[in-house]
């Protein structure tokens, strides 16, 4: 590592303020700095509380993304295996089977390699395109207004590809990513001054600019000419009754879905690494859980004759379509989420609510976990705005008592 170090020491001049590379000292600075702790930190008895810096806690919440990828190429493989090999069919068209046939790997449902690496080979290219287009944005941007290029990009370019299904085409990716990184957050000044969450303001762009490549029935397993209604399209159609998996199945994530929403189970462990390092805000996730499990409570108790989706119990709630994966990794984002410790409980309960809301009453949207969250991440400012005037108010009484 000291050759690594004395490299980029030796390189320094050329990029710093002066010298021919002087343009090019985001990329320079974005390297060194992703490799090794800043050189320029503060000592002392500073403001600063402790010793993680913007780029650990992006680098942690990567970390914490693990179980959600690894689950997302197992189970697009694993969805693709069973369909074909309920089909009798024994090999993959294309570059895929190319590579699959390559390594020896057959369309078997029950080996662990064949889905991962059928799975990994859907998921790494929408991951790939999305870091390419969208860290691409991020250096422009830098380089234009002189700045050091962000770490926030590393979690948007890796939050995106898992809310998106496998079958979405590469260019649509790209220009997806490129409308969250520049209108969702560039436009606003960059990381840290972005109301709404890039990575779902991207999803939500092309929710509505290609419905059909992102929604239905024929997007979620990849697998050429096969229709298969995700457990959240099931119950909207039919209820609980009409979902064919069971809840330990959709818990797992062992069923159709957006490729890193489907497992409830890796968004735990993702939120146990969050909340046991204090970088994912346990109220905000704990209030719009149980905002989430009383008004779905409420709707099931009331009952409908004509929406099935009233009689959707609160633990099938928590385990389909993106809920478990927004409630961990989407609406804690602590940018665009409210920033104050009581806030957090109405933020988390707003999103629950609207959730519930979008799911049940609103028959176009079966699922409401993504614009309910972009809801919330407008309404955080005003939230802080009461929460931080009742503080006030309350100091002024007591001073005055």
């Amino acid at each position: 590592m000291k050759v690594l170090r004395g490299f980029l020491d030796s390189q320094h001049h050329h990029f710093a303020k002066g010298g021919k590379l002087e343009k090019l000292y985001p990329i320079y600075e974005m390297v060194d700095t992703f490799i090794y702790s800043p050189s320029d930190v503060s000592k002392g008895s500073v403001h600063v509380r402790d010793g993680l810096d913007l780029k650990r806690l992006m680098v942690t919440v990567a970390m914490a993304l693990l179980p959600c990828i690894l689950m997302a190429c197992y189970n697009t493989g694993f969805q693709a295996n069973k369909v074909l090999a309920a089909n009798g069919m024994s090999a993959v068209e294309g570059w895929r089977g190319a590579i699959l046939a390559a390594l020896g790997l057959a369309t078997d449902p029950n080996s662990l390699a064949a889905c991962f690496v059928h799975g990994f080979l859907y998921f790494f290219p929408v991951f790939l395109v999305t870091n390419i287009a969208g860290g691409l944005w991020e250096v422009i941007f830098s380089t234009v207004r002189g700045h050091e290029i962000n770490e926030g990009f590393l979690v948007t370019g890796l939050l995106f590809p898992l809310t998106l299904p496998p079958t979405i085409p590469l260019w649509q990716v790209a220009v997806g990513i490129s409308f969250g990184v520049v209108i969702g957050k560039e436009v606003f000044g960059g990381t840290g001054k972005n109301f709404l969450n890039p990575a779902l303001t991207a999803r939500a762009f092309l929710f509505f600019a290609y419905p059909g490549e992102i929604s239905g029935d024929a997007v979620w397993t990849a697998v050429d000419g096969f229709t298969g209604a995700t457990a959240l399209g099931q119950a909207a159609l039919g209820g609980v009754e009409a979902i064919t998996y069971t809840w330990k199945e959709a818990f797992i994530g062992l069923m159709p879905g957006s490729m890193g929403e489907t497992s409830a189970l890796a968004c735990l462990l993702g939120a146990t690494l969050l909340v046991y390092t204090g970088i994912g805000s346990w109220r905000i996730m704990l209030s719009m859980l149980l905002s989430v499990v009383v008004f779905a409570f409420i709707f099931n108790m009331i009952g409908s004759t004509t929406n099935p989706m009233f009689g959707m119990t609160p633990e099938w709630h928590l385990v389909v379509g993106g809920l478990a994966f927004g409630l961990v990794f989407m609406a804690t984002d602590p940018v665009s989420a409210s920033m104050t410790q009581t806030g957090h409980w109405f933020y988390g309960g707003l999103i629950g609510l609207m959730v519930v809301l979008v799911r049940v009453v609103n028959p176009a949207f079966p699922e409401g976990t993504m614009l309910a969250i972009l809801f919330g991440n407008m309404f955080a400012p005003l939230i802080d705005y009461f929460v931080v005037n009742a503080n006030i108010k309350r100091r002024l009484s007591r001073a005055k008592a």
